[in-house]
């Protein structure tokens, strides 16, 4: 396939992590066909992501609104993409909405998983086993280039990383409130993210408000900045008025950033020390900047969603092992009691967050340009 003609389109609908875990596969299409135009469609939530990767073209931000309008929005949009006359569509999705936007794109090369009533709509179909994995979900999505690119090998975290560049407009919002909450940037702040879209994955907000207050108690100059998404900007006002109730906490070096958009908060991780957050969106996003991350994991596994970067960056899990329950679908907690995460104690995450920052420290110390 000459790449110089070929229009492509890679389709990833819905959560942020999962449109993460494509970037690495759209580098690599990139390198594969340097000269090949390259579109993503995407939904709204997750569109920062991918709003300004290098390797794109363009990208497509359509909503999925509900019933009716649904069956309308798609309808339009269906039209849209077959008149884009793409030679390839990359389904990384899967599901029945993407599935019926591939085959409404005309494409004559559609490549998707094998799904049980829609492997039909594909003329390249990859295998992909029902059977939760301990592998990670970058190489399930990279397992959709197959028939695209047969010689690509395995996906190398060092060599193709996730990705998610910083938006400019964003990061000038964040230093405006970083110099309004007069916070410095050396010591940077500690990042922690207390919420998550998926309640299966939220740790208790009584043991983020301990990790807090623990953390700052420990030294004087630090910044705890404690955030949120959009649509749960309560949780960390309620984290911070938990911490700030603790004899350990150390008054106003506990802030809350709650609220902020999904390029505000790539735009302050980059500038933190030390991220630490569930197995949730910005855990991922996160994973697309070298700062130090301290992940916990509850139903899931680091094996499937650790974050894929170059292993020098440094990285420590914190999870629960030997639970014959885990890794689960995440749809009923067996035992009834979400043990994955609530026997997770915070000073276990305390100390894992020093040891992480001690270690970075430690490196820096002994660069050679030092």
């Amino acid at each position: 396939m000459p790449g110089g003609s070929v229009n492509i389109l890679f389709i990833r609908l819905r959560v942020v992590g999962d449109v993460v875990f494509t970037t690495p596969a759209i580098r690599a299409v990139r390198r594969a066909f340097p000269d090949a135009r390259l579109t993503y469609l995407v939904e709204p939530a997750a569109s920062a992501v991918v709003a300004h990767n290098p390797h794109l073209d363009d990208v497509l931000v359509r909503p999925a609104p509900r019933g009716i309008d649904r069956l309308r929005t798609d309808w339009q949009l269906g039209v849209e993409l077959s008149r884009r006359c793409f030679d390839v569509v990359v389904d990384f999705h899967g599901g029945p909405r993407a599935g019926l936007l591939t085959l409404a794109s005309r494409a004559p090369r559609r490549i998707g998983y094998a799904v049980a009533g829609r492997s039909w709509i594909y003329t390249d179909v990859v295998a992909r086993p029902r059977a939760l994995r301990p592998r990670h979900s970058v190489e399930n999505q990279w397992d959709v280039l197959g028939p695209l690119l047969p010689n690509l090998g395995a996906p190398d975290p060092a060599r193709d990383p996730v990705e998610m560049p910083e938006d400019l407009e964003a990061s000038a919002q964040i230093t405006t409130w970083l110099d309004q909450q007069d916070v410095p940037s050396m010591p940077a702040p500690i990042v922690v993210h207390v919420s998550a879209g998926n309640p299966f994955r939220r740790w208790p907000l009584d043991a983020f408000a301990e990790l807090a207050a623990h953390l700052s108690s420990s030294d004087a100059e630090r910044r705890i900045i404690l955030t949120s998404g959009p649509s749960e900007a309560e949780a960390a006002e309620e984290v911070l008025a938990r911490a700030s109730r603790l004899a350990v906490a150390r008054r106003g070096t506990i802030l809350t950033c709650g609220g902020s958009t999904l390029a505000e908060l790539r735009s302050l991780i980059g500038r933190a020390a030390l991220f630490i957050g569930g197995d949730s969106g910005p855990l991922h996003v996160a994973a697309a900047t070298p700062v130090p991350i301290v992940a916990l994991y509850g139903p899931t596994l680091p094996a499937r969603s650790a974050p894929w970067r170059d292993p020098a960056f440094v990285t420590e899990a914190v999870e629960i092992e030997g639970l014959p329950c885990r890794p689960c679908a995440q749809r009923t907690c067996a035992p009834g009691d979400f043990r994955c995460l609530m026997r997770i104690p915070a000073m276990r995450v305390v100390e894992a967050a020093e040891r992480v920052l001690a270690r970075t420290k430690a490196s820096r110390a002994t660069r050679p340009d030092r």
